[in-house]
């Protein structure tokens, strides 16, 4: 009976408490497509992307019923830290569904205009003019002087949460001070006529002094997180030193925790107490202990995460290179492929430096050793022989030539050009003329020359399902890609490759352009096995030289993948994407068509930076490889 009537005490009191508005919520994820146009459109840089941000305690005033239920103490602030734009997950504050819409667009817009004013300054340090109410004050001005359309919307936002915001003249001492600075900068900015140049004119009489952390949210505004910006400089500069980098494991549940640079000094007695046992330190204070690698991991990890106002992160007092790795190594000659060419040497792109480093990676052309002879299931050959006849038919299929002045269907494209034309030349055309609005199904002969490119890094010796690795899809996505492209009768080549650092970038040769399709190519296929990292970057380039040598009309450069490019050295992170943006960009200038297939879940992050929004696709699930290779490779070749 007690435990009944305190949860139903549990259920009124937080229902009472609750100030959101369930019925007219509307979730990050559902907006995060719209909301990475807007960000990109007004300046937000590629290398920035979306998250959830994590709750962080604030200092505001709460009412009588938030006290007794416990809540209203946390919101999930909007932060730009030195990778992301973190906006709250689910934004229930306006009780009409397109306010809370709105507010989604106008934050994305208000951080891409607070990256584009942190981008001039110091990231590690703050100058005393574009404290939280500055800079926001200075994004604002901004934002609506180039957008003037967003002004009203603005408005309506500005009233609507002024009107939810405590009274100043209820409170005392410190918050009423923040309270009152906060509302007067946010009646000055709607108050406030256009502003020209930029946001020069725009307000600065606020108190810098005032902290986000000290006043109730204010969901309009961006806060800048400059402690993980001095974080990620610092860590770049241990990665130049060291020549290598780690990368960071990312949480579980994508949300953007406040992190906070501690420093430890190294105590001579680390195993004497000073204080009394009674003082020990809570769990939000830093304690620095050398955590082996075989303890118990802690189960509730993300509950304590998210209970912490901020994670203290220490350096290690150790650098990368200080530290046993274990790296893959190069098997011996003996048991390596046949090396059919080594030395070739290839660029590649230093974004830091923004130029081209010539003759920088070194790559060797393997041939793949055939133990013995690779039997292929029923199944595949099954599978293989309907797509075959799928592309056979799509080869077979007419296609329709416009410009005639009969046919059996419409232009409707060369319809409306001839109308347009003969009432701007005033119906003389029409008279003088037939209309060539009619198209023909003609049979044209076909000039394509494809080169698959397999991401063979280790990797892909993960499990895609219950029966089969990754590398064991690819192989029959390989198998199944070379009986439709023989059926096709166009020239195409097969190429794997993965990498140990710059100078053994190792391609292996499946099936070249000069080779038939045949048992020799289908046991190199069947041989093939999971191999290092993947520096993506020098793989593209090489299959871009060997496909611009290629005389058709139309190249195709088919990239399959599992992950991001990497490497032991510093090609990860921003290093490997912006390397292999410009290579792919290289290939396009060159005449290709550069298209890649993923199975990396994460692959929306990053691919459209690389590849652009229509050239990638996303494979949901490993063991739809195949059907979708084939369906690409047929939308292609049209």
């Amino acid at each position: 009976m007690e435990e009944w009537v305190g949860q139903w005490w549990h259920r009124i009191v937080t229902r009472l408490a609750d100030r959101q508005y369930p019925q007219a919520a509307v979730r990050l994820e559902d907006m995060s497509g719209q909301l990475a146009v807007v960000f990109r459109a007004m300046g937000g840089l590629p290398q920035w992307r979306l998250a959830s941000a994590a709750e962080r305690r604030h200092a505001g005033p709460r009412g009588l019923m938030q006290k007794l239920a416990g809540n209203g103490e946390r919101f999930a602030t909007p932060t730009l830290d030195a990778e992301t734009l973190a906006l709250p997950p689910v934004l229930a504050i306006f009780e009409q569904t397109e306010l809370n819409r709105a507010l989604y667009l106008w934050l994305a817009g208000q951080g891409a205009m607070r990256l584009q004013l942190a981008a001039c300054e110091d990231p590690c340090e703050e100058p005393a003019r574009t404290g939280w109410i500055q800079g926001n004050l200075l994004a604002t001005s901004a934002l609506l002087a180039q957008y003037p359309g967003w002004r009203a919307r603005y408005h309506r936002l500005v009233e609507q949460h002024l009107a939810q915001r405590p009274n100043p003249d209820g409170l005392k001492g410190r918050q009423a001070v923040c309270e009152r600075a906060v509302q007067s900068a946010l009646r000055q900015s709607i108050g406030q006529t256009l502003v020209s140049e930029g946001a020069s004119n725009a307000p600065v009489d606020a108190d810098p002094a005032v902290r986000s952390e000290e006043v109730a949210p204010v969901c309009l505004w961006v806060d800048v997180s400059l402690a993980q910006a001095a974080m990620q400089a610092r860590a770049r500069e241990e990665q130049a030193r060291d020549g290598q980098g780690e990368q960071a494991p990312k949480p579980t549940d994508g949300a953007r925790r406040r992190a906070k640079q501690t420093t430890e000094s190294h105590e001579r007695h680390a195993l004497m107490m000073f204080f009394r046992a009674e003082s020990l330190l809570s769990w939000t204070e830093f304690v620095r202990v050398n955590r082996q690698t075989d303890d118990d991991p802690v189960e509730d990890a993300k509950q304590i995460a998210n209970d912490m106002d901020t994670l203290s992160v220490a350096p290690g007092g150790q650098t990368l290179a200080s530290r046993v790795r274990f790296d893959l190594d190069l098997p011996s000659a003996a048991a390596d492929d046949q090396v059919i060419a080594q030395g070739i040497l290839l660029p590649e792109w230093d974004h830091r430096k923004a130029s081209l480093l010539p003759d920088h990676c070194a790559v060797q052309l393997l041939m793949p050793t055939v133990v013995a002879p690779w039997q292929v299931p029923a199944s595949l050959r099954t599978m293989a022989s309907r797509m075959r006849r799928r592309l056979e038919s799509l080869r077979a299929m007419p296609r329709w030539q416009g410009g005639h002045t009969s046919g059996e269907r419409l232009d409707m494209d060369a319809w409306v050009r001839w109308q347009a034309e003969s009432r701007s030349d005033g119906g003389d055309l029409a008279t003088l003329s037939e209309p060539r609005v009619f198209a023909r199904p003609q049979r044209s002969e076909r000039s394509l020359a494809t080169l698959l490119l397999a991401d063979l890094s280790l990797s892909t010796d993960a499990w895609a399902s219950q029966d089969a690795r990754v590398i064991d899809v690819i192989r029959d996505a390989l198998y199944v890609f070379g009986q439709a492209m023989e059926g096709l009768g166009d020239p195409f080549e097969m190429l794997g490759f993965s990498s140990v650092k710059r100078h053994n970038v190792r391609v292996h040769a499946l099936k070249r352009f000069n080779e038939p399709w045949g048992p020799a190519t289908r046991d190199r296929v069947g041989a093939i096995k999971p191999g290092y990292y993947t520096r993506m970057g020098a793989a593209v380039r090489f299959a871009t030289r060997q496909l611009s040598l290629r005389t058709e009309k139309q190249r195709l450069l088919l990239l399959l993948t599992d992950g991001k490019p990497n490497d032991l050295d510093h090609y990860e992170g921003r290093f490997g994407l912006e390397d292999t943006r410009h290579a792919v960009q290289a290939a396009r200038a060159a005449g290709l068509h550069p298209f890649c297939i993923t199975i990396d879940e994460q692959a929306a992050d990053y691919l459209p930076y690389l590849f652009g929004q229509q050239g990638y696709a996303l494979v949901h699930k490993p063991q739809d490889l195949i059907a979708r290779l084939t369906q690409i490779v047929g939308q292609l070749s049209r």
